[in-house]
């Protein structure tokens, strides 16, 4: 669904997703896991991708790359990750005024992602104000991860009613199939910015509303708070 006209009278809370959403993650990802897979003697990740689960988080697809060696391998994952993060991360344009316009308005910010803690820790202060958000919740933390609302109940709790969820309550903003089922799970509203990691899909396309960038969802929040 596209240019659907955006209401915030009664938005109370935005969740954010992580990678590919507020961070441009993809490319401190796949120079790690690039050089685990040839530590391994394992194909690169173009090909080694192929056998994720796409109802898992990157995480929990180690086992189906690495066998017996998952634990292992994502250790060095790990440890390669943080260090070179600092000089291949980076933001999309204008997510800045996003985070403002909901700042500003005072609407709940949070986010919620299947990453490890370690490395969203790390990274996010590279990018944003820690502050700007009122509640990070990582993956492993919840009783199921994204796509399932499990994580996203667990990421409201404390902060609205499960009865008071509702698509002009509660928006849930990211760039995948998993952020999407999850926002529908709670019956919240799913936003997608830019393009899937995982490729598109049918199963909630007529409840989803898509925004090309984060200028594009922009235009569309400054047009909500003048009408």
């Amino acid at each position: 669904m596209r240019n659907k006209n955006l209401r915030i009278d009664n938005l109370r809370i935005v969740v954010f997703d992580w990678d590919n959403t507020l961070a441009e993650t993809r490319t401190p990802l796949i120079y790690s896991v690039n050089r685990v897979l040839e530590e391994y003697g394992l194909p690169d990740w173009k090909i080694s991708k192929q056998l994720r689960d796409p109802n898992l988080s990157f995480r929990d697809n180690f086992p189906r790359i690495f066998g017996e060696k998952a634990e292992e391998a994502y250790e060095r994952y790990v440890e390669i990750y943080l260090n070179n993060v600092a000089g291949l991360i980076s933001t999309f344009k204008n997510t800045d005024k996003v985070l403002r316009f909901f700042h500003d308005h005072h609407i709940l910010m949070t986010i919620m992602t299947n990453k490890d803690r370690r490395l969203l820790e790390f990274e996010l202060p590279l990018l944003f104000d820690r502050t700007l958000f009122i509640k990070i919740v990582c993956g492993h933390e919840a009783e199921r991860d994204k796509p399932f609302p499990e994580h996203a109940r667990y990421t409201l709790r404390g902060l609205i009613k499960d009865e008071d969820i509702s698509p002009e309550t509660v928006w849930i903003i990211g760039d995948s199939p998993q952020d999407s089922s999850c926002a529908c799970g709670i019956n919240a509203l799913p936003i997608r910015i830019g393009e899937s990691i995982w490729g598109d899909d049918e199963k909630h396309g007529d409840k989803i509303i898509y925004y090309r960038d984060f200028g594009d969802f922009y235009r569309r929040l400054l047009h909500s708070a003048d009408n």
